[in-house]
C-alpha cells in the first residue's frame, strides 16, 4: 500500500524478508583436546518480524553474522576432534538451537546450519595416516598367525592319519613326486624306499 512520511520526521526502512544465507569464514579452533582444526560453515535465516529487527538491534543481519561466528567457535571448542569428525549433524542442529533462541528477540529465524569442512593440520593428517597404516599391518598379522595356527593343526591332523597305515607315507611320497615331474625341470631325485629308511632309524 501508500506510506506517507512526515519530512524531516519519519524514516524509512526496507527490511528484506526472504532467507538469506551468511557463508561463515573459516575459524581456527582449539579443540577439547588440545587440536587445531579450520572450519568453516553455512548459516539460513530470514526476518521474521520487521519491526523487532528494526527496533530491537542496530543491524540485524550483521549481528546474527558475528553470533554465528562466536557460537561456531564456542560449540566445537567443547568437543573432541573426533566428535567434530563424525558427529557434524548433531553439532549443526546444536548450533542452529543456540542461535535461533538468541536471535529470537531480533526477529531473526535461524532456519539451518550446516558444517561445510573440517580442515586439519598436514602432520596430523600424516600421523592419522600413519595410524591407520600401522593397524591394518597389526590385523594382518593377526590374520596371518591364525592361518598358520589352522594349518599347523590341520598338518598335524594329516600326519596322525598317515601315522597309523604306513602305506598311507609311501602313497603320498609316490604323490609329491608325481606332482614335481608335472612340472617339467630339470631336478633330479632319487627316490628310496621308505622301509629302508624307517629300518636305519630303528638301529
Amino acid at each position: 500500500g501508500l506510506f506517507f512520511l512526515w519530512p524531516c520526521i519519519d524514516e524509512m526502512q526496507k527490511v528484506d524478508l526472504r532467507v538469506l544465507s551468511y557463508d561463515v569464514p573459516p575459524q581456527e579452533i582449539l579443540t577439547r583436546d588440545s587440536v587445531t582444526v579450520a572450519v568453516d560453515a553455512v548459516v539460513y535465516y530470514r526476518i521474521f518480524d520487521p519491526i523487532m529487527s528494526v527496533c530491537n538491534v542496530n543491524d540485524a543481519f550483521r549481528s546474527t553474522q558475528l553470533l554465528a561466528s562466536t557460537t561456531l567457535r564456542n560449540v566445537l571448542g567443547t568437543k573432541a576432534m573426533s566428535e567434530v569428525l563424525s558427529e557434524r549433524e548433531s553439532i549443526s542442529q546444536e548450533m542452529q538451537h543456540i542461535l535461533d533462541v538468541s536471535t529470537d528477540p531480533w526477529g531473526m529465524k535461524v532456519e539451518r546450519v550446516e558444517i561445510k569442512d573440517v580442515r586439519l593440520p598436514i602432520q596430523l593428517q600424516r600421523a592419522m595416516a600413519a595410524e591407520a597404516e600401522a593397524a591394518r599391518e597389526a590385523r594382518a598379522k593377526v590374520v596371518a598367525a591364525e592361518g598358520e595356527q589352522k594349518a599347523s593343526r590341520a598338518l598335524k591332523e594329516a600326519a596322525d592319519v598317515i601315522a597309523e597305515s604306513p602305506a598311507a607315507l609311501q602313497l603320498r611320497y609316490l604323490q609329491t613326486l608325481n606332482s614335481i615331474s608335472a612340472e617339467k625341470n630339470s631336478t633330479i631325485i632319487f627316490p628310496l624306499p621308505i622301509n629302508m629308511l624307517s629300518s636305519i632309524m630303528k638301529k
